[in-house]
């Protein structure tokens, strides 16, 4: 005769993972056992008593809230310093756009860079001006391979100072630990029309202008310098 008998509970023990399923799958236990709700004591993270289960959620819930206003802060924050930003980003281009004496312009953007965005060095170069502006000091000494190397950029690079000819331009090179090389050209970042200048900005700080650092804002500086300067060509 087959044996019918059940698998016993010495056999089989009941494991955590089948108490958990059950809960799970059965969300109307603790409504019939609502007592133990009150009962169960658990082990806190920030003293060595025990509290109840209520507690412990409320500790946690306040945590979850703690660090959700500390996103919203930060996030507040950065939209502070973007508004911040822009601002400056306006101010800047307004005064390029309402300088009328065109020779100037270049120095004018150097200095207007460095005290708006306080960057301690910046240099600017343009090529392929009109014949009126062809002996200008920002119109010489780029070679052709400088030139060929700034039209292979297509968006903003930033590192460390590799000892690019770009330096030279700086007032002074050897204070460049970081630097920022801005192509100007054409049309919007990205495109591949050969750039006809060239934007550097230098800092002691290695970590001022970082290889990990996002260009967008970068980007839209070198789009603004390239639509001011385009007169000059």
């Amino acid at each position: 005769m087959p044996n019918t008998t059940l698998p016993s509970a010495t056999s089989h023990p009941i494991t955590e993972d089948d108490i958990a399923n059950y809960l799970v799958n059965t969300p109307d236990f603790f409504e019939r056992h609502a007592q133990l709700l009150a009962t169960v004591q658990l082990s806190s993270p920030h003293n060595p008593r025990a509290v109840s289960l209520q507690e412990r959620q409320a500790n946690l819930l306040r945590e979850k809230i703690k660090m959700l206003e500390l996103r919203i802060m930060d996030m507040i924050r950065n939209v502070n310093d973007n508004m911040v930003l822009s601002d400056k980003l306006l101010q800047w281009a307004r005064t390029l756009f309402l300088h009328t004496d065109r020779a100037s312009l270049p120095a004018l953007m150097a200095d207007e860079l460095a005290s708006q965005f306080g960057v301690p060095q910046v240099g600017i170069k343009v090529w392929g001006v009109s014949p009126a502006y062809a002996q200008a000091d920002f119109a010489q000494g780029v070679s052709q391979d400088a030139k060929s190397f700034i039209s292979s950029l297509t968006e903003p690079f930033c590192g460390v100072n590799s000892g690019l000819e770009a330096i030279t331009w700086l007032p002074d090179p050897q204070a460049a630990v970081s630097i920022a090389i801005l192509p100007l050209r054409e049309g919007v970042t990205g495109s591949v029309a050969p750039a006809f200048g060239l934007l550097v900005l230098a800092s002691p700080d290695a970590q001022r202008f970082n290889s990990t650092m996002g260009t967008d804002f970068l980007a839209r500086v070198a789009e603004l310098a390239s639509a001011a300067l385009a007169p000059l060509r």
